[in-house]
């Protein structure tokens, strides 16, 4: 019986799913319901009686791997529940279903990968690529997938995008205007074109009947996510498939994303740490604090060293806030044991705020740094270092993701260089620059530190203050 795409999909997604070719790829706006469309796809493929392929999937991470997998058992139940009717089964059994694989009638599988390259070795059959910007090192992820396609099957990569340099844009880039030696079949959905084609009103059948998005026409709705991006080179990137130029950045976006904790990593900790007085064995900690007060934001980033990475364990932002709110947060940060060393932003109205501090908790503990050119240039080169050498982690976040990029190397008229970033919605680099005051606390500190220890602090629910933002 041929097999049709099945009402309730969009075209976008129906043109995916019916797209045969050996080779396909898709740049995509975020949250439009490509990952569903390409379970479904999987599945209607799996459920055929003499269908002889596995198929393996490598999502970013595991969190993804399993709610992909969710989508494939919920569309897999479905054709299940169809061909019971005609006496068939699609499932096997249920004993063969697990968290990371579903295994049908045919005696065929879905299986999750690792994200890891190196599991796509050695194994036959399709391949779908989720997301696939936003992998490690995509290059090395498609050199070793491909392979699994030679005797029959297909390629499936879809990503939204993740700055001009990653190897995503330059096979998105060679099939488009380099005359695609590589025969993709190539995709594009931009939310303009989601929304076009009746997305919204698949959103709202979603939502709960008070959501404000429901009063949204498909105007009002693009208006609405383009104001909550943190800048508008986010939006263009997150949702309308323009990558972010790497050629200006100071840090690209395949170095940030490089060093990109998971998104179902538990990394942070919250207000208030410890109670007064008790101690746990855990690894040095090192703040950086960029000091802003009416047009920026005040940033006070901590990093733990565990082994010889830098872990963040809080990034915590006010604005508009008080000086004494700030020190509020400070002293609380300075409560940590193994806190070993605070720099400061001390230039301009951060001078008092710097003195105040030293004054209280001694200058062989926090130390006020006066951003000068040199400085600057200084601080932001140790930054990079660590991203080029992937020994610092940090939060998987737009807002973070948009200040480390905003940052751009720029030559004077005199010569000098200088950092300079735009700033807007999202603040003006000040995440950037409070993360190198960190590492240049752990750099520029004790000459002999303790050994770090592992573990991390409990995470504990976040008290009142209401300005906490990443």
């Amino acid at each position: 019986m041929k097999q049709r795409a099945i009402p309730f999909f969009l075209p976008y997604q129906r043109r995916w799913i019916l797209d045969g070719a050996r080779l396909k790829i898709m740049e995509k706006s975020r949250q439009v319901g490509m990952s569903w469309a390409t379970a479904y796809h999987l599945v209607r493929q799996h459920v055929i009686k003499c269908y002889g392929r596995d198929s393996w999937v490598s999502s970013r991470d595991e969190m993804q791997a399993k709610l992909f997998l969710a989508d494939c058992c919920t569309f897999a139940s479905l054709f299940d529940g169809a061909a019971t009717k005609i006496q068939r089964r699609v499932l096997i059994s249920k004993a063969r279903t697990s968290a990371m694989a579903i295994t049908f009638a045919n005696n065929t599988t879905v299986h999750s990968l690792s994200s890891n390259p190196d599991a796509q070795a050695g194994k036959r059959g399709n391949r779908v690529l989720d997301e696939f910007a936003l992998h490690g090192d995509p290059k090395l992820l498609y050199s070793i997938a491909l392979p699994g396609i030679t005797w029959g099957g297909q390629l499936e990569i879809l990503s939204t995008h993740r700055g001009s340099f990653n190897f995503f844009n330059q096979l998105i880039q060679e099939a488009r205007y380099e005359g695609n030696p590589k025969k993709f079949s190539l995709h594009r959905v931009t939310l303009q074109d989601a929304l076009e084609q009746g997305f919204l009103a698949k959103l709202k059948a979603k939502l709960p009947a008070n959501d404000p998005r429901q009063f949204m026409d498909a105007a009002q709705y693009f208006d609405f996510i383009r104001t909550t991006c943190p800048d508008e080179a986010t939006f263009q990137q997150e949702y309308m498939c323009q990558p972010l130029d790497d050629r200006t950045a100071f840090l690209s976006s395949e170095m940030i994303s490089a060093c990109e904790y998971l998104a179902d990593d538990q990394w942070q900790i919250a207000l208030p740490y410890l109670p007064k007085g008790e101690t746990l064995p855990h690894g040095d900690y090192y703040l950086g604090v960029d000091l802003g007060r009416e047009r920026d934001l005040t940033v006070f980033w901590l990093l733990e060293l565990v082994g010889d990475v830098m872990h963040t364990r809080l990034v915590e932002c006010l604005a508009q806030q008080t000086f004494a709110t700030q020190e509020g947060v400070l002293h609380e940060l300075l409560r940590i044991p193994h806190l070993r060393r605070v720099c400061i932003d001390q230039t301009g109205m951060g001078r008092q705020f710097a003195e105040r501090a030293v004054v209280k908790f001694g200058a062989g503990r926090v130390e006020g740094i006066t951003f000068t050119a040199e400085v600057k240039e200084s601080l932001a080169y140790l930054l990079r270092s660590f991203f080029e050498r992937r020994v610092v982690r940090i939060p998987n976040d737009d807002n973070i993701r948009a200040d480390l990029h905003a940052v751009r190397r720029e030559v004077t008229l005199t010569g000098n260089l200088r950092f300079a970033a735009d700033r807007g919605r999202n603040g003006h680099a000040d995440r950037f620059w409070a993360l190198a005051l960190a590492i240049h606390a752990f750099h520029g500190g004790e000459a002999k530190r303790p050994k770090a220890g592992g573990g991390a602090f409990q995470i504990i629910q976040r008290p009142q203050r209401s300005s906490f933002f990443l």
